[in-house]
């Protein structure tokens, strides 16, 4: 089991994930977001590759429009 932190919230996924699979799973899926990992932004080319870790801490932000 691999347990992260997702925007500061305890999750524990059942097997490793790419950041990709992790947005999608988390509601994420086609929105414009910002992904980091450990203080490390993720570019979205390397959502699909990149796995999610044990212990890793995942911060998503997504851009407000207003004016």
């Amino acid at each position: 089991m691999t347990k992260i932190q997702l925007n500061g919230v305890p999750h524990d996924l059942a097997k490793p994930t790419s950041i990709a699979a992790l947005l999608d799973a988390s509601g994420y899926g086609g929105r414009a977001v910002a992904v980091e990992i450990n203080r490390e932004i993720v570019p979205r080319s390397m959502q699909a590759q990149r796995l999610v870790h044990d212990g890793d801490h995942v911060e998503v932000v997504h851009a407000i429009g207003g004016g």
